[in-house]
């Protein structure tokens, strides 16, 4: 139901040789947000995300999905993760698009193949192996393996790196269809300031420490935004000009 709470931070921080990766975040999800972590490089965006789906342990802290623990049972029921670029899915492997999608079942007993395919605009290509699919065909076919067990909570890793600007698009019209149509908690990870304005309903900024967290307007119209580029918003709308 609108307004529950799938992720919730309080005082989360994560200490690394000595030295603050993330230092004190609190801050809460809710069911069908559709939320990007927006930071520069080395700022802890991925170190984040694997605090949440529970990849790290806080040093500091807590962390909640679903009000338990991520490493739980059934708080890995009940997401899914799609590692940057795939994470280890090797491109070269002669799998075909439906086992692919079908190894997502590995978690839960049921769930539909077709059902995900078609969300994912991908039937088409179930017998295609990946080595013969394109860079935005390959994203769709994770997100389908990803989807085939009905998950609440979607956590993408940069989900469009690589991706030319049309198959990014079309990428991002699929998610907000996902969560239109089966209300799925989307987070996302992007080092792209206008991706995240322009596709999320709130953000997450930081660098290190938690900016702000709110509405993405205040990514762009907020000062807040130089002190986690230290550049002005012109010098950030240039460098991210396409």
């Amino acid at each position: 139901m609108p307004g529950k709470i799938i992720i919730e931070a309080e005082n989360l921080s994560y200490e690394r040789g000595g030295e603050m990766i993330i230092d004190g975040f609190s801050f809460q999800i809710e069911r069908g947000q559709f939320v990007g972590i927006i930071g520069p490089n080395g700022g802890g965006k991925s170190t984040l995300l694997k605090l949440i789906i529970g990849l790290l342990q806080p040093t500091g802290g807590s962390v909640k999905l679903f009000g338990k623990n991520p490493q739980s049972k059934e708080a890995r029921r009940r997401m899914a993760y799609v590692a940057q670029r795939g994470g280890n899915i090797d491109g070269q492997f002669p799998a075909t698009v439906e086992e692919v999608v079908r190894s997502g079942l590995a978690l839960r007993s049921h769930g539909s193949v077709d059902r995900a395919l078609k969300a994912l605009e991908i039937t088409a290509l179930r017998l295609r192996t990946l080595s013969h699919l394109s860079g935005g065909e390959r994203q769709r076919v994770l997100l389908a393996r990803a989807l085939v067990s009905d998950p609440e909570l979607l956590v993408l890793d940069e989900p469009t790196d690589g991706l030319d600007p049309e198959s990014r698009d079309d990428l991002f019209a699929t998610l907000r269809k996902l969560k239109k149509e089966r209300h799925v908690t989307i987070l996302f990870v992007s080092h792209d300031v206008h991706v995240v304005a322009r596709e999320a309903d709130a953000a997450l900024c930081l660098r290190h420490e938690l900016i702000c967290h709110g509405h993405e307007a205040c990514y762009l119209k907020r000062n807040d935004l130089r002190n986690v580029f230290h550049a002005h918003h012109e010098e950030i709308a240039q460098h991210h000009a396409e």
